[in-house]
């Protein structure tokens, strides 16, 4: 498609006066076309090379993909992992649209609004949202120390 034909389209999206809730579907199937797969490089950058969320070994090797994620495997123990088992996150679906949630959850959304935003079911939604804050909570303080002027 060329800057003439996205021309058009955007010319008839205007022409046509879509409601509310048609433009937050498209604004959803947009932002996901944009930058798909954003979700899970972010996750791998974050997790670099876990330890074994099973014996807590450090020493692992690669070990192939499986949903778009690096699968490790302990030397200790030999079981295999990712960078989200043993974590809130595990077993999730739709992570390209995990962003997009966690958007939602930051404006302070309703689940049913959210849902609706990020074209996911109720049930999904709520789903997310309590695994989300979960992961949240179960991630380190920061430690304050020094002298504070």
């Amino acid at each position: 498609m060329g800057a003439a034909d996205v021309q058009v389209l955007i010319e008839a999206l205007i022409r046509q006066q879509l409601s509310e809730d048609q433009v937050a579907l498209l604004q959803c199937f947009l932002a996901n076309v944009e930058q798909p797969g954003q979700c899970l490089r972010l996750i791998e950058e974050a997790a670099g090379r876990p330890p074994c969320p099973h014996c807590a070994c450090q020493r692992s090797h690669r070990c192939g993909q499986a949903s778009g994620l690096q699968r490790y495997r302990c030397v200790m123990c030999r079981r295999s992992f990712n960078a989200l088992t043993g974590t809130p996150l595990a077993r999730l679906r739709l992570r390209d649209k995990w962003l997009h949630y966690l958007q939602c959850l930051i404006e302070s959304i309703p689940v049913r609004s959210a849902a609706r935003r990020v074209a996911v079911a109720k049930s999904t939604s709520f789903r997310w949202r309590h695994r989300f804050v979960a992961a949240i909570l179960r991630a380190p303080r920061p430690q304050l120390f020094g002298i504070v002027d």
